[in-house]
C-alpha cells in the first residue's frame, strides 16, 4: 500500500487545485492502524510535506507530533471512532454546496452519478466550527451517511479510501453547481425517487462503487 502520508499530501494538493478549499481552509485525515494522520493547523493544504502530517492516537486523542493538528481534530476522531470501515475523512468548503445549503435547501439529484454513487446526505444546521458540539453532531449522523453538509460552513465526506472520499466531495459539489446553474435559467427538473432508485440498482454503478472502495 502507498504510504498514508504520501496519499494525504497528494489529495491535499488536489483539494486546493480543484477549488474545493482556499488557502488553509479545510482538513483531511487517514487511518493508519490504531492511529490517524491529520493535516497540521494553519498550513495551506498544498504546502504540506509528508513529514508535516500530525499523528494522533484514535482511541485516546493523544497527539504524537510536534506540530499542532487541525482545529477540527475532534470531528475527524468522531468519524474514525464511530465506524471501523472509515479510513479517510475530508472536510472542505466547496462554494456551490455551501451556497445551496445556506438557503435551507437540500442538494437535489439532477444527473445519474449523484444518486447512483451517494446513498444519502445528512444536513446539519450551522454550528460554530472547531467545537465539540459540531464534532458530536457529526458523530451522531456519520453511522448512516458518507456525506455531511454543514450549512453556512462546508462539507465532510468519508470513505474506505481517500479516492472514495474525494469522489464523494466532487460529486456533491458538482450536483450543487448544476442545481445552481439550472435554477438561474429556469425551473430545474429533479430526478424522481423511482429514477434515483433505478440508478442505484444499475450493475454498472455498483461495479464503479466497488472499485472506489478497493482503491487506495
Amino acid at each position: 500500500m502507498e504510504n498514508v502520508k504520501t496519499i494525504l499530501s497528494e489529495y491535499g494538493k488536489k483539494l486546493v487545485t480543484s477549488g474545493l478549499v482556499v488557502g488553509a481552509g479545510g482538513n483531511l485525515s487517514m487511518r493508519d492502524g490504531d492511529y490517524m494522520y491529520i493535516s497540521p493547523s494553519g498550513f495551506d493544504l498544498q504546502d504540506i510535506q509528508d513529514e508535516d502530517w500530525v499523528k494522533v492516537n484514535i482511541a485516546t486523542g493523544e497527539v504524537l507530533s510536534e506540530l499542532k493538528p487541525s482545529s477540527e481534530l475532534h470531528m475527524h476522531l468522531q468519524c474514525f471512532r464511530k465506524r471501523d470501515d472509515i479510513n479517510s475523512v475530508l472536510h472542505a468548503h466547496p462554494s456551490y454546496s455551501v451556497g445551496v445549503s445556506s438557503t435551507g435547501k437540500e442538494i437535489p439529484s439532477m444527473f445519474p452519478d449523484f444518486p447512483a454513487m451517494i446513498k444519502n446526505i445528512k444536513y446539519l444546521d450551522y454550528m460554530i466550527p472547531t467545537t465539540n458540539i459540531l464534532a458530536d453532531a457529526v458523530g451522531d449522523v456519520i453511522h448512516e451517511t458518507d456525506v455531511v453538509v454543514m450549512r453556512n460552513h462546508g462539507v465532510l465526506t468519508v470513505g474506505t479510501s481517500m479516492k472514495e472520499a474525494y469522489f464523494f466531495m466532487q460529486l456533491t459539489e458538482e450536483a450543487a453547481k448544476v442545481y445552481t446553474i439550472s435554477s438561474s435559467v429556469g425551473e430545474p427538473r429533479i430526478l424522481t425517487e423511482n429514477e434515483c432508485s433505478d440508478l442505484k440498482n444499475l450493475s454498472s454503478e455498483k461495479f464503479r462503487a466497488k472499485l472506489l472502495k478497493e482503491s487506495q
